[in-house]
């Protein structure tokens, strides 16, 4: 049965409207339309602690950040397999710690060299590879036109097809004056396959 109020604010039921705790009832009735809201919009709430330290957490997917960290422990690996082996070649050690300095001083002197001949490979590569573009550029050209006269092509010869087929559609669609088809077309049409498929 439903509850009803009575003029004082209290609730009460037909059938047992003795001796219930008017304030007891309204604290239950609140407590139960407060289950049911939660129910119905999916348990309570965050706190607010807990909703500032999810929003702090940096959980962020970042490919590129992945991909640096990959390529690091990549190459630590290979550099690490490379002092192993020299670990296990001792006597090659030596003369490749020897020669090291007397390299590094020959580079340090053809350095200056090297910075004039750089300058005219620069130019050098400029012109080069603007030579490059433009080939490329012709190149990239002629791939088109190709594409083009191939594209035309296709279309053309499904144009033929598809006038080949409506004429041969409205051949077949024709009729005598009785409405009956005209037999010509059709065994023309006939003729036509058993010969091809006889050559």
């Amino acid at each position: 049965m439903k509850n009803r109020i009575s003029k004082d604010g209290s609730y009460y039921s037909r059938e047992n409207n003795k001796g219930s705790d008017p304030i007891k009832n309204k604290k239950f009735m609140i407590m139960q339309t407060k289950k049911k809201n939660m129910k119905r919009l999916g348990g309570g709430g965050l706190s607010l602690d807990s909703f500032v330290n999810a929003k702090t957490k940096n959980d962020n997917y970042n490919p590129a950040f992945i991909k640096k960290q990959r390529e690091f422990y990549k190459n630590a690996k290979y550099v690490r397999k490379y002092k192993k082996s020299l670990q296990h070649q001792p006597g090659q050690d030596d003369s490749s710690l020897a020669t090291r300095p007397l390299q590094d001083e020959n580079e340090n002197g053809e350095a200056g060299k090297m910075n004039q001949t750089h300058k005219k490979n620069q130019k050098n590569s400029s012109c080069s590879l603007n030579e490059l573009y433009e080939k490329k550029q012709v190149e990239d050209e002629k791939a088109r036109i190709e594409r083009e006269a191939i594209n035309r092509t296709k279309e053309e010869e499904r144009e033929r097809a598809l006038s080949r087929r409506k004429v041969l559609r409205e051949k077949m669609l024709k009729k005598t004056k009785f409405g009956q088809p005209v037999m010509k077309h059709r065994i023309e049409l006939l003729l036509e396959t058993l010969q091809g498929s006889a050559t």
